[in-house]
């Protein structure tokens, strides 16, 4: 079993920063990619940022340029990176990871989420 555990929420002002941050534990061998994702009361969860084990990184149009994505692979982290916050970000952020455990033993684990509130 692996747990994800996700810090660094909270409030901040219209073009703050804010720092989250993802640690995985539990029966890990390695982890593939490593993804954020927001959700708004109301509308579907969608795609911020993956970066997989090459250090290949992807975002959504909409936090390009302002959100970055980057991990630490001897601590089985991921971070996310948020500069210039504006109050649409707002959010509920969760990270999601596609864990290996075993030869044949690959799925994917989401974090709890974390409230990320900006204030305009």
């Amino acid at each position: 079993q692996v747990q994800l555990v996700e810090s660094g929420g909270g409030l901040v002002q219209a073009g703050g920063s804010l720092r989250l941050s993802c640690a995985a534990s539990g029966s890990i061998f390695s982890i593939n990619a490593m993804s954020w994702y927001r959700q708004v009361p109301g509308k579907q969860r969608e795609l911020v940022a993956t970066i997989i084990s090459g250090g290949s990184t992807n975002y959504a149009e909409s936090v390009k340029g302002r959100f970055s994505i980057s991990r630490d692979n001897s601590k089985n982290t991921v971070y996310l990176q948020m500069n210039g916050v504006k109050p649409e970000d707002t959010a509920v952020y969760y990270c999601k990871m596609t864990v290996r455990s075993g030869i044949i033993s690959i799925f994917d684990y989401w974090g709890q989420g974390t409230q990320v509130t900006v204030s305009s």
